[in-house]
């Protein structure tokens, strides 16, 4: 009994010595410590811009006692030296999907009806969604976040438009989720994606996001006004959640800015979720004032040695390859606020390679702290707590062998919560380098990486590589390696001790079992040292980036060009006007107008252009096209007139260049025909290199896109199930919707409170004359039909596009007052089509129409001086008449007549120098020029060209570089630009 106690009481005593001690473990420390714990002589980078030499820093219950050179440490302190070492803030990710399991598709088949009752009436708004309702630790992800160094995330349920509320997590791996929740709601998160969880069709576009966004804050006003009878859970939800941090997922520079768009409407400043490419438009970006969290997800080179496939690799993507290292940088020299974040990372292994990466190309080591530290814990309201190691933050820190952004730099524990996860034990002798050793007349070169965890080696006799293994335990490394004899697979095994400096000593024996004395010597001057030095040089000296161009792809221009006075001398003008075609005629641009047309003009502030055996004329005007927008059609309801093709311009749309090279300045970009009442239009001048909203006119007419025929019937839908399946059920569409904008725009005039709809908002302009329709057309009699229905609601259609019917019924239309936009010769590539005839032009214009040829595609919107020409051979139109079917004419059906379509003294100079007769399939488009800016020029095309060549010859030079230092690299996979149309549909929404 008395030695049982004895060794009990030894037990003890030893216990209580151990505690004193620092042992780590790799399970971590299990218990909650509520001793002081303090860190001695270390390198205390208390923030980004506060850093204490050989400090101290004093830790209990979880949290910084205190910090600093002098400190006083309590009695019974656990004393733990980390002289040579730093202590950094644990990072924070402020946008992860940390413990929230991936959401499961729904069911198949269309849903027009939201399936829950209580809530919004569209599935996709989820605000009520709470993230901790379905979070479950996951001590394995944390582990892999541990060694990236971070100690705090904050995650939400990535599902839906409006996602919910997400929380703060601490990654205490030995903590239980009372602890680990630092805050259960801190983030309003949103999005452009649907649920994948409901097969609600609508929204079925980004642009429909967009709509349903606007509709949902306004409903979620009128709610908060009292206004509504019934509990909605999702509106009290959105309102309950305002003040918290609102974060929305972009994912790209132009969705980051659409995200924005919709935040200013309200009054909301969103910080949003980038997509690494807001260098191309910095000053735009830096205009949002949003906070940016930034994915790190660069690209690899790709593998272009085979030069067939290289050839097929646009400029963009290789761009994207050189600049997005550089974007961190840009955002800081700009004054944009981010935080860097692992989300979007197929692998998070790769987050320090790219973090390195960024900072080699110019990113300094304290804005990168500062964007996995300070900022995010800003942004979340906690700076108090996070972020810094000042006194009563949390105890997250990080140990580091020094400069934690130094690629020899080892992480040896992260603290959360003043609790201890091991990484590497920082008490094993550190033996990554490189050696060089003789043995039996050989001479090697020996290098060793990752030793305190998983050591790897490889080894050199000459240029000869060896099969290598390796181990390391306590002091001593073993090495077997295959001889230099490559015909014999013999093992030469080494036994040496680490111990001793720079310096692995012991012996080693040789295949026959002979014993030789072995000493390897670390190289002063290893590789990895080299590559050090070279990146401390970068600073001054930043790897190479490819100029940004606006737009950022082939063809952008380094500097956006600027209007000019022009003048253009001995040319034929073609003026649309009563003046006709006018022979060896000059013309004077001057402040981005048309000043002057005569013979014999001077003005010497402007440039003079010999324009002999040349033809001028007004820039031609496309009334129906797709070219320049990311989505067209918004399918998801039977009426559409909510949402706006402006919201969805693509500023880095080729075939935007092309139309220029066409002799293109003006088009309206039509929403699609998936539906009877589209969305609204997007009437833009191609102002080339401009950011999309500089595209739209200014105090741009109004337009909406109806739709009649087989595609809104859905002729050839998989499902066919949504309303209308006819063509009588389009005209009750039609019916219904016009008596419900009635009903809404006499209740709005009333003076009475009314719940703002957008859609009817729309309508109701119609009605009121405010908004003209250009209308999807080709049968004779749904033609008649809508006009019609526009009658009995006491307004006219604008114009009916396609129209290949309009033959029939040109004079009905001459009494309407609508305008035809047609084809000159397109026929039977559908049912509908085969009464077209190339003689429908002449038929309409001859009839009293104001008649336009239209291109509604992106390769004949290239050559409508082509399409225009086919009029004179098909219905003897005179030539003048002709070319206004492309210019004054499409100008009059959009209501811009006024300032663009003809040559005429106040007009915008919006104007073509072309090298022939306009309507000759011989003739180019020598310049190009809206508003006095000339946006093509052939010769200056040319120019592009060879830089474009020459740029590509220095990025494949760079990722062949890439590829020969060993670096992965991704195969080249051709693209396709997809060609949108009235029936294209967006993807991914």
């Amino acid at each position: 009994m008395i030695k049982a106690y004895l060794r009990l009481l030894v037990f003890l005593c030893s216990f209580s010595l151990f505690a004193q001690d620092y042992f780590p473990s790799n399970s971590g420390v299990k218990a909650n410590n509520s001793n002081y714990m303090a860190f001695t002589n270390a390198k205390i980078h208390v923030s980004p811009t506060e850093v204490i030499t050989s400090g101290t820093l004093l830790i209990k219950d979880g949290k910084v006692v205190s910090v600093g050179k002098s400190i006083n440490i309590p009695k019974n302190t656990t004393k733990i030296d980390l002289s040579g070492k730093s202590i950094y803030p644990s990072f924070i990710d402020l946008h992860t999907t940390f413990g929230v399991a991936e959401p499961k598709r729904g069911g198949n088949g269309p849903q027009y009806a939201a399936s829950r009752s209580g809530f919004y009436w569209n599935d996709h708004i989820m605000p009520e969604q709470d993230v901790m309702a379905s979070f479950k630790y996951d001590a394995k992800s944390a582990s892999e976040m541990h060694k990236l160094g971070f100690g705090v995330v904050n995650t939400h349920n990535p599902d839906g438009i409006a996602r919910g509320t997400g929380a703060l997590i601490a990654l205490n791996n030995d903590a239980d989720n009372s602890l680990r929740v630092v805050d259960g709601e801190t983030t309003q998160n949103f999005s452009f994606k649907k649920s994948v969880k409901s097969r609600q069709s609508y929204p079925s576009s980004i642009m429909g996001s967009m709509a349903l966004l606007r509709q949902m804050y306004d409903d979620s006003k009128w709610y908060a006004a009292g206004n509504v009878n019934t509990k909605d859970l999702s509106l009290e939800a959105l309102n309950g959640n305002k003040n918290l941090l609102q974060i929305f997922e972009a994912g790209s520079r132009l969705d980051l800015m659409r995200a924005d768009k919709v935040g200013d409407a309200q009054n909301i400043q969103y910080t949003i979720v980038g997509g690494g490419d807001e260098y191309e438009r910095i000053d735009e970006v830096k205009s949002s004032n949003a906070a940016i969290i930034l994915p790190i997800n660069f690209q690899m080179a790709y593998d272009v040695e085979n030069p067939f496939l290289a050839s097929t690799l646009s400029l963009s993507d290789m761009r994207s390859w050189n600049q997005e290292p550089h974007n961190p940088r840009l955002l800081a020299e700009n004054g944009v606020k981010f935080a860097l974040t692992t989300y979007g990372l197929k692998s998070k292994k790769t987050f320090k390679n790219n973090l390195m990466k960024a900072i080699q190309s110019g990113l300094s080591k304290e804005k990168a702290l500062e964007a996995l530290t300070t900022t995010p814990a800003n942004l979340l309201g906690k700076s108090d707590v996070l972020g810094t190691l000042k006194t009563g933050s949390y105890a997250n820190f990080l140990i580091t062998s020094g400069d934690i952004f130094d690629k020899k730099t080892k992480l040896y524990e992260n603290w959360v919560q003043g609790m201890q996860h091991m990484i590497s034990n920082m008490n094993v002798k550190d033996i990554d380098g490189n050696y060089e050793f003789k043995l039996a007349g050989n001479d090697y070169k020996l290098n060793i990486t990752g030793s305190a965890s998983k050591p790897k080696a490889t080894l050199k006799s000459g240029d000869k590589s060896l099969g290598t293994k390796v181990s390391y335990s306590g002091d001593w490394i073993n090495l077997t390696f295959t001889t230099t004899d490559s015909d014999k697979k013999e093992y030469i095994r080494v036994a040496a001790n680490t111990s001793n400096g720079d310096k692995l000593s012991g012996k080693a024996t040789m295949p026959n079992g002979n014993e030789f004395k072995f000493v390897a010597n670390k190289s002063v001057d290893s590789d990895i040292d080299k590559k050090d030095k070279s990146n401390s040089k970068k600073s001054d000296n930043l790897p190479f980036m490819s100029p940004i161009t606006y737009p950022n792809i082939a063809y952008g221009y380094t500097n956006k060009p600027k209007s000019e006075n022009l003048l253009f001398k001995n040319a034929t003008v073609w003026t649309n006007e009563s003046e006709g075609v006018l022979e060896n005629t000059d013309l004077l641009i001057k402040n981005g107008k048309i000043a002057k047309i005569g013979k014999d003009l001077s003005d010497r502030s402007a440039k003079v252009i010999d324009a002999k055996g040349k033809h001028i004329t007004a820039g031609i005007i496309d009334e129906h096209s797709h070219i320049g927008a990311a989505s067209i059609n918004e399918g998801g309801h039977n009426s559409s007139a909510e949402v706006t093709i402006e919201d969805v311009l693509d500023d880095e749309d080729i075939d935007i260049y092309r139309n220029l090279a066409g002799g293109v300045t003006s088009i309206q970009i039509l929403h699609g025909s998936a539906n009877p009442i589209g969305g609204r239009s997007a009437v833009i001048k191609l102002k080339w290199g401009e950011s999309a909203d500089n595209y739209i006119y200014d105090n741009t007419p109004k337009f909406i896109k109806f739709a009649l025929g087989e595609n809104v019937k859905q002729s050839r839908s998989r499902t066919n199930s949504r309303f209308p399946q006819s063509r009588m059920g389009v005209e009750q569409v039609f019916m219904d919707y016009f008596s419900r904008a009635k009903a809404y725009d006499d209740a709005k005039k009333s003076g009475k409170p009314y719940r703002k709809d957008t859609e009817m908002e729309v309508l109701a302009e119609i009605l009121n004359g405010e908004r003209f329709i250009s209308c999807h057309s080709y049968v004779q009699s749904e033609i008649n039909m809508l006009m019609k229905v526009a009658e009995r609601f006491n307004f006219n259609i604008n114009t009916f596009t396609h129209i290949l019917e309009g033959y029939k019924v040109a004079d009905k239309m001459a009494d309407h007052g609508v305008g035809g936009s047609t084809f000159s010769d397109w026929w039977a590539y559908k049912y509908e089509v085969n009464d077209a005839i190339p003689y429908n032009a002449a038929i309409m214009h001859n009839a009293g129409v104001v008649t336009a040829i239209n291109s509604d595609d992106a390769e004949m919107s290239r050559r409508l001086n082509q399409e225009a020409a086919k009029s004179v051979k098909y219905g003897g139109i005179n030539e003048e008449d002709a070319w206004k079917f492309v210019t004054l004419n499409p100008a009059k059906l959009l209501h811009l007549d006024d300032r663009v379509g003809s040559l005429k003294v106040g007009k915008d100079a919006d104007v073509v120098l072309w090298t022939d007769h306009p309507l000759s399939i011989y003739s180019k488009a020598e310049k190009t020029i809206i508003e006095g800016v000339t946006y093509f020029d052939l010769e200056k095309d040319k120019q592009m060209r060879d830089a474009i060549k020459k740029e590509k010859s220095e990025l494949i030079n760079l990722m062949l570089q890439d590829k020969n230092k060993g670096l992965k690299t991704q195969p080249v996979k051709k693209k396709e630009k997809k060609l949108l149309n009235c029936d294209s549909m967006d993807s991914g929404y």
